[in-house]
């Protein structure tokens, strides 16, 4: 691959933090509610009736463009993308061609300025439900019109990113930012964020772009990253071996790791677009959108930096806080609370947020958080009574002090103790003291857990660690 430079376009589309559809009243449905229960006569595309633009989505749209640096113009309108397909009634999409609601933005990577060409504003289309016999074909197939008018905000960048990585840098940037300003909340495995990667390569050092294909049906981070992988494997295998690579749109096969072909690529005027005559254009108020800009909160590059510059954390902690708001409000409240900066991100990161999942509201409060730690870093209970009082505190309003009484886990052990229980381990456990003091380290842990078992379970086991390598030589 080093003769070839790979170039790669998002179109990422999001669905807003919404209650109803895009120009109807209908409730937004959950995946899983039954096929064709949120839908009406707009939905459906009835004639005669008339839609009626959602504000709370153009709000989304506009703070999306806000966070992205993007111009706003006074003007915008919406239009009819025609097409035929058996899950849109109307035989068009509202959507927005030549006026949309934002250009020229940007998104910034770590080492990449990623130019966006526009923030805009559309309709979802409805699902096809396939029913398949024992051999999986698909025998008919139903039509589910509950997303059908379902709001979407398209975000199109430029072509800008050069590897499997940094698109999939961006998409997660993305995720981060949306969630971040209350636009959305960006679940892939919900539908509600969906990036198609535009993948061309040339020979490297050349400046003329190479024939492009879409990838579809990416449902998260890490297929999005073997799907462009594999795609740029098989168009530089093509173009090497004399073929052509032919502009398409090709689907992303999870369970044969492999692209394939969907249908032939599409291009503006196939859609033969119109300005929708059922809806006004937009007059964006600049009172309006200089309210929304000032509402917009702490941008997660701008937190990043503070976190290093205010509490001396490491890049990649700050980092990997930033990427959460909840996770990163959850460390300064819980810092403003007494805790310290570093054990709070570490715990944080490797404690709080693979057992939130996600799902951080109500779960622990700073204050708990900072009241364990304390116990924590006193010695006054150990790493792994920690977590099981955090597991016992989880969801609760209890303070991790009382809990950890109540259980038995607290209780100062001081050095004393901890070298009074490592002389009785080398009575009861001479073997595994002959092993490492003959070199086998690998029974140290033998011997910590005899320690803190001697101590009640109350001993911290690093300094455990500790003494027993300074008793029994390192």
């Amino acid at each position: 691959m080093a003769d070839w430079e790979v170039v790669i376009g998002m179109e990422v589309h999001v669905q807003p933090r919404t209650r109803s559809k895009m120009f109807c009243g209908c409730a937004v449905a959950p995946l899983n509610e039954p096929p064709n229960t949120h839908v009406c006569e707009i939905c459906e595309g009835m004639p005669g009736v008339l839609p009626v633009i959602n504000k709370a989505a153009v709000e989304a749209c506009l703070k999306t463009a806000l966070a992205l640096e993007c111009e706003i113009p006074q003007h915008t309108k919406f239009d009819r993308k025609n097409y035929m397909y058996p899950d849109l009634p109307k035989g068009y999409q509202i959507s927005q061609y030549d006026l949309p609601m934002s250009r020229n933005g940007h998104l910034d990577l770590e080492g990449r300025r990623v130019r966006i060409r526009r923030v805009h504003l559309e309709e979802d289309t409805g699902k096809l439900v396939h029913e398949g016999d024992k051999l999986h074909k698909a025998t008919q197939s139903f039509v589910d019109l509950n997303r059908a008018g379902v709001p979407l905000m398209e975000i199109v960048s430029e072509p800008d990113l050069r590897s499997a990585d940094e698109a999939r840098e961006y998409a997660m940037a993305l995720r981060t930012l949306l969630r971040t300003i209350g636009a959305s909340e960006a679940d892939m495995e919900k539908g509600q964020l969906r990036a198609e990667p535009n993948i061309s390569i040339r020979r490297a050092g050349t400046e003329e772009l190479g024939v492009k294909t879409e990838l579809k049906n990416i449902n998260s981070f890490r297929a999005l990253h073997r799907a462009i992988a594999f795609e740029v494997k098989r168009q530089a295998e093509l173009l090497e071996s004399g073929g052509t690579v032919v502009q398409e749109t090709r689907g992303w096969s999870e369970a044969e790791q492999r692209t394939f072909s969907q249908r032939s690529k599409e291009f503006a005027e196939d859609y033969r677009y119109f300005p929708e005559p059922d809806l006004p254009p937009l007059e964006l108020d600049r009172e309006w959108i200089d309210k929304l800009r000032s509402e917009l909160p702490e941008l997660p590059r701008v937190r990043r930096a503070r976190l290093v510059e205010a509490y001396g954390l490491p890049a990649s902690d700050a980092a990997q806080l930033a990427g959460e708001r909840e996770l990163a409000d959850l460390f300064e409240s819980a810092v403003r609370a007494g805790a310290e900066a570093k054990p709070t991100a570490n715990w944080i990161i490797g404690e709080v947020a693979p057992k939130a999942d996600g799902r951080f509201a109500g779960q622990i409060s700073p204050a708990q958080l900072a009241e364990l730690l304390g116990l924590l870093s006193s010695r006054y209970i150990n790493r792994d009574n920690a977590r099981k009082t955090l597991d016992a505190i989880w969801g609760t309003s209890l303070s991790p002090e009382n809990v950890a009484k109540e259980k038995g886990w607290i209780g100062q052990v001081d050095d004393g103790v901890i070298l009074n229980a490592i002389l009785e381990v080398e009575q009861t456990h001479p073997q595994a003291v002959f092993d490492y003091r003959a070199g086998n380290r690998q029974v140290l842990g033998v011997l910590v857990k005899a320690v803190q078992d001697a101590c009640g379970g109350k001993a911290d086991p690093r300094r455990v660690s500790e003494l027993i390598r300074q008793r029994f030589g390192d």
